[in-house]
């Protein structure tokens, strides 16, 4: 239950013509503490809720929890979560042994993309497509529930 993933930019679109899979999200949060945050999303047609802990100091890993539920509770859940929701396509990519997550984010977040690789230790070698740019791991300004309250139309780069 320990999740343990990098983060990075994305430079270009490229990632689209490699992509096996995409699927809309749409995601609120019941509670966004950094001790503990509580999500609902909505997941295409499937629901899911997701616990996660405090990540570490370096932001490569922490505590997570998920379960699917209905979408009709996934959707009834959504009324209650705290301001913006977040709105998503997300692509994978299968680069070398990894499965990479790309979010092309939405509304109050147009304009950033961020790729994931989830790994299973922390050391763990994996190969870097073309597209991936900066890594943000550990910047909780990239974290969603980060964006749910402070958009990314709101930064100033």
């Amino acid at each position: 239950m320990i999740e343990i993933e990098r983060k990075f930019l994305v430079t270009s679109k490229a990632f689209k013509g490699e992509a096996h899979k995409q699927i809309r999200i749409i995601q609120g949060f019941l509670n966004t503490d950094p001790e503990r945050t509580v999500r609902v999303r909505l997941k295409g047609d499937k629901g899911v809720l997701t616990v996660k802990g405090k990540s570490t100091n370096d932001g490569l890993s922490r505590f997570e929890w998920e379960k699917e539920i209905s979408k009709t509770d996934a959707k009834a859940l959504l009324e209650l979560c705290e301001k913006d929701v977040i709105d998503k396509l997300r692509y994978e990519v299968d680069v070398g042994h990894h499965t990479y997550e790309i979010d092309e984010f939405y509304k109050d977040n147009e304009g950033l993309i961020i790729a994931e690789v989830e790994l299973s230790h922390e050391d763990e070698a994996f190969e870097k497509p073309t597209w991936l740019g900066r890594e943000v791991t550990g910047d909780i300004r990239y974290y969603n529930s980060q964006l749910s309250k402070d958009p990314f139309k709101n930064w100033t780069l």
